[in-house]
C-alpha cells in the first residue's frame, strides 16, 4: 500500500487524494487517512502532540512520520513525543505544516512507508 498524496492545503482545509472528505487537521498513513480530532486524546497547542495522537499511524507500519506544527508553528511537539516515536524504530520530522506537507508528498511519491499528522491552522 502507498501513502496517499495530500492534494491541497490551505488555512483550515486539507484534501487527501482519493478521499471525498476535507479535513481541518488530518492523519495519513499507507492506504488511508482520517480527521485528526484533538478531543480524542485531549491534545492542545500546549503541551502539544502526544504519543496517543500517533499510535494509530505507528501501528500501520510506517518507517517515517512527518508532523506538521501548523501554519505559524503554534502546535508544540514535546521532546518526549519525538523520543517515543524514535523508540518505535520510526524516523520523525517536525516541520511547519506547508513544509511538512511538501516533504510528506515527496516521500510518498518515492514510495516510502510514510505517515503524518498535520495541523492546518495556527
Amino acid at each position: 500500500m502507498t501513502s496517499p498524496e495530500i492534494a491541497s492545503l490551505s488555512w483550515g482545509h486539507m484534501k487527501v487524494k482519493g478521499c471525498s472528505s476535507a479535513y481541518k487537521d488530518c492523519k495519513v498513513w499507507p492506504g488511508g487517512s482520517r480527521e485528526w480530532n484533538w478531543r480524542e486524546t485531549g491534545t492542545d497547542h500546549h503541551p502539544g502532540v502526544q504519543p496517543a495522537d500517533l499510535e494509530e499511524i505507528l501501528k500501520k507500519g510506517v518507517e517515517l512520520l512527518v508532523i506538521g506544527r501548523g501554519m505559524s508553528e503554534a502546535l508544540q511537539v514535546p521532546p518526549s513525543t519525538v523520543d517515543y516515536v524514535k523508540k518505535q524504530g520510526v524516523d520523525v520530522k517536525v516541520l511547519q505544516t506547508e513544509k511538512a506537507v511538501k516533504e510528506y508528498n515527496i516521500l510518498a511519491g518515492q514510495g516510502a512507508k510514510v505517515g503524518g499528522v498535520f495541523h492546518s491552522t495556527c
